[in-house]
């Protein structure tokens, strides 16, 4: 089977000649000690090097001092946005609104000033015709939407003034919508899934209740997942954590994989979710990277990958339990990982 063939056999829960692997996208910090050990001088030939299914492409943005489209927007008032040391504890700009008046100061960007159509189809060409091209969009707007009160401020206002809440995430969502149609556009035909999504999960359970993930969340993940199947797009959504309490709500939005199988998060074990759920969604993730993959041995994070397999025949896209490989992963265990995952099924 080609990466192609085998990612949708995947998502469609069929017969695979192995299982699907995505290596996850490396943090930045974790880039050279990956390119001198599999000797690489760069991502593209990482990712068409060593065996990946997937060939990433993250949306490129450029916009009113933001440099990354889940950086949209500066709800602190500064002037620019830090990609890389965003908090959704700080009290945002909307903090002390309390009537929809109270929204009209903020000046909402036009996604179309920083996304460079020809860039986005630059970025999907290069990928090999065999693979599977999964363009990473985020799409947060639940995570959006507590930045701008501050977390504790939007969880409050989801119970005692949901209006002002909803006006909020709404304006969000239909800014994502705008961004992806030019990404959509851009890469008509080229692109054939998308990573979104929201982190709601903690260590232990859900960081709202199930009744307020449904009403808050689940709208604007079923907007944007209708927008990405308008153009024959496959979705796999992202939350950390667990959430198993909410998969059949994401099921019924229409998600097509879930993203990550978090190892160690209460109720995300492999076995629970297969159970749970086989027949009526896939799922992505499963290697753990909060211990496995940090401290196990190269037979420890092979014996686990096996184990995925016996308990996944297919359904699952074996990829790290979270998508950022940190530098304390050895590119060793890396290596481990990716070789079990390519052995043919018998």
């Amino acid at each position: 089977m080609t990466s192609l063939e085998r990612f949708y056999a995947t998502i469609n829960r069929q017969v695979v000649d192995r299982p699907a692997l995505w290596l996850g996208l490396p943090d930045i910090k974790s880039h050279k000690g990956l390119f001198e050990y599999f000797n690489v001088n760069d991502m593209h030939e990482l990712k068409t090097s060593i065996g990946d299914d997937f060939y990433a492409v993250e949306m490129p943005y450029n916009n009113d001092g933001a440099d990354a489209i889940y950086a949209a927007f500066d709800w602190y008032g500064k002037g620019t946005v830090d990609s890389h040391e965003r908090t959704l504890n700080s009290d945002g700009c909307f903090k002390d609104a309390e009537e929809l008046e109270d929204l009209s100061f903020f000046n909402w960007p036009d996604p179309i000033k920083g996304i460079d159509p020809l860039e986005c189809r630059r970025l999907v060409e290069a990928a090999p015709k065999d693979k599977a091209v999964l363009g990473i969009l985020w799409s947060a707007h639940f995570q959006d939407a507590c930045a701008s009160f501050g977390m504790e401020t939007a969880l409050m206002n989801m119970l005692a003034n949901p209006e002002i809440y909803e006006a909020v995430d709404r304006k969000i969502v239909d800014f994502y919508l705008k961004a992806n149609e030019v990404f959509f556009e851009a890469t008509k035909g080229l692109v054939h899934a998308v990573l979104i999504g929201n982190d709601i999960g903690s260590q232990m359970g859900l960081m709202l209740s199930p009744e307020l993930v449904r009403r808050f969340v689940i709208p604007g993940c079923r907007r944007l997942v209708a927008q990405a199947h308008s153009y024959g797009i496959k979705v796999i959504y992202h939350s950390c954590g667990a959430i198993s309490d909410i998969i059949p709500d994401l099921i019924d939005a229409g998600v097509d994989a879930i993203h990550p199988i978090q190892a160690l998060a209460t109720g995300m074990d492999a076995e629970s979710l297969y159970n749970g759920f086989d027949g009526q969604v896939s799922f992505c993730g499963g290697v753990d990277t909060q211990d496995l993959l940090v401290n196990g041995t190269p037979e420890d994070i092979a014996r686990e990958v096996r184990r995925l397999r016996k308990i996944f025949p297919t359904g699952l896209i074996l990829s790290p339990s979270h998508e950022a490989i940190l530098p304390d992963i050895s590119p060793k265990n890396i290596k481990a990982f990716i070789d079990t995952a390519q052995e043919f099924n018998k």
